[in-house]
């Protein structure tokens, strides 16, 4: 009985050992759970002085939170009103952010400390979206407002980037001497609002690129105003039409095929038209350097592989530096443009070193669509010009008729954007405003909610709406 007991004793140690081994082998193992992720923002503990105070006297504001926090993307947030000659020291430590005043606060004012998404959590940088903190260094806040709209002149889109300043300084030469009294962010629609205003009278205007001095500098940023002084509580419905009056140049270059790029540097260098060429474009030769002279007597267009002579036009723009050539254009057609050695030369000296022929052909009728385009609610009275809009350009446009009806027999295809520009100088494209001096708004542009797919070898037809 004993030698029984004490072999099924060891038996039954011995399946436990091989059981515990096995399991231990094959189990999964599990690190411990940290918890549901952090999603909250800070929460605001208290303030000193609390928000609202009046008749502020202190040279500084602590914020206290209840979670370590962490300020990010300062500049691009901060935006303290009035403005102030000295900016304000803003700092962070632990669960505290504290801003010192290094300017004197003006009399019977109300401050806004608009922090925008800059107080973020130390974990998971959630922000306190568009946190504010108030005071007025008088017996009151000021209580009135003052909103509207800034949109891109050039193509009706907004942008978020923008700002909107506020000067008491009605002059023209402040919004570039001095700094304003109140700044606004753009929203994603376009739209500002300024809070706590006092009353009084403003000249307003909507700047790009402001940076920290937020002063008009250069032609190339965007820039909007209005026609009149503006006074809170009393202007309603306000627009302003930001524009560049020097749009940026790219240094890209020309698209197209190089020709002499690899040559010495004294052969003329110039680009050409690439792909299948459009039958309502012409053939263009464009240079690296204004041409000095050309002589299109030096140049032959034929057609085929009999090189059967083509008539022709050539046209050189005002910078000299493109050379159009017009013909009338058959379909489905190679073309050999022969460039004599000495047709052209540019102001460097530089001419082809020998001959050359350049080969290309033309489009089919069946590559095109047949358009008609009807766009309701257009103003024909003040010129309206349809654009056609690819990839943020306008690639074709033209008057659109009394009526508003658009029709093409030859139309690329592709899927467009819409536009129409009131053309208030007739001269078929978009013009900038100008400030100073003549006060000239630039011209509108109202973009179509729907755009249209242009297809190949098809009666295109569509009615869009303004």
């Amino acid at each position: 009985m004993r030698k029984a007991s004490f072999f099924t004793a060891t038996l039954l140690l011995f399946i436990a050992a091989a059981w515990t081994a096995v399991s231990t082998g094959c189990a999964n193992i599990i690190p411990p759970s940290g918890g549901p992720r952090d999603t909250l923002a800070p929460r605001l503990v208290s303030a000193l002085p609390k928000d609202s105070t009046l008749n502020f006297r202190s040279n500084r504001v602590t914020l206290n939170f209840d979670e370590y926090v962490d300020l990010q993307e300062v500049q691009n947030n901060l935006l303290f009103t009035p403005t102030f000659e000295v900016n304000p020291e803003v700092s962070v430590r632990g669960k505290t952010v504290t801003v010192r005043f290094r300017d004197s606060l003006l009399p019977n004012t109300t401050y806004l400390l608009n922090f925008g998404n800059a107080i973020r959590d130390m974990n998971e940088s959630n922000p306190i979206r568009n946190f504010i903190y108030t005071f007025s260094t008088g017996p009151a806040l000021d209580s009135l407002t003052l909103s509207g709209k800034v949109t891109l002149a050039e193509n009706g889109k907004t942008d978020s980037m923008l700002i909107v300043m506020l000067h008491r300084n009605l002059t023209d030469s402040a919004v570039v001497k001095e700094r304003p009294v109140y700044v606004a962010r753009v929203d994603a629609s376009g739209n500002f609002r300024f809070q706590n205003l006092p009353r009084d009278t403003f000249a307003i205007y909507a700047l790009g690129e402001a940076g920290i001095v937020r002063r008009y500098q250069n032609k190339n940023q965007y820039f909007a105003f209005a026609d009149s002084a503006v006074v809170p509580g009393a202007s309603r419905d306000l627009t302003l039409y930001a524009y560049r009056e020097q749009p940026t140049k790219t240094t890209t270059a020309a698209p197209g095929q190089t020709r002499g790029a690899a040559a010495a540097d004294r052969r003329l260098r110039f680009t050409n038209t690439s792909g299948t060429l459009d039958l309502q474009r012409d053939f263009v030769l464009t240079f690296q350097t204004p041409l000095r002279r050309y002589d299109s007597t030096q140049m032959a267009l034929s057609t085929d592989s009999a090189f059967t002579p083509a008539p022709f036009i050539t046209l050189l723009d005002t910078s000299r530096t493109q050379l159009s050539i017009r013909s009338q254009w058959r379909e489905g057609t190679p073309y050999h443009l022969v460039l004599g050695k000495d047709f052209a030369e540019d102001t460097a000296g530089r001419r082809l070193l020998k001959s050359d022929t350049l080969n290309f052909s033309t489009k089919k009728i069946a590559d095109y669509g047949q358009l008609r385009l009807r766009i309701r609610n257009a103003d024909t009275a003040r010129r309206p010009v349809l654009q056609f809009v690819q990839s943020g350009q306008v690639v074709f446009s033209a008057l659109l008729p009394p009526g508003g009806i658009f029709t093409a027999r030859l139309f690329n295809p592709g899927d467009y954007e819409l536009q129409v520009l009131y053309d208030a100088n007739g001269n078929g494209k978009w013009d900038p405003g100008h400030f100073f001096g003549t006060k000239r708004q630039p011209e509108i542009v109202v973009p179509l909610k729907q755009g249209i797919n242009v297809k190949a070898a098809w009666d295109n037809e569509f009615e869009r709406s303004l």
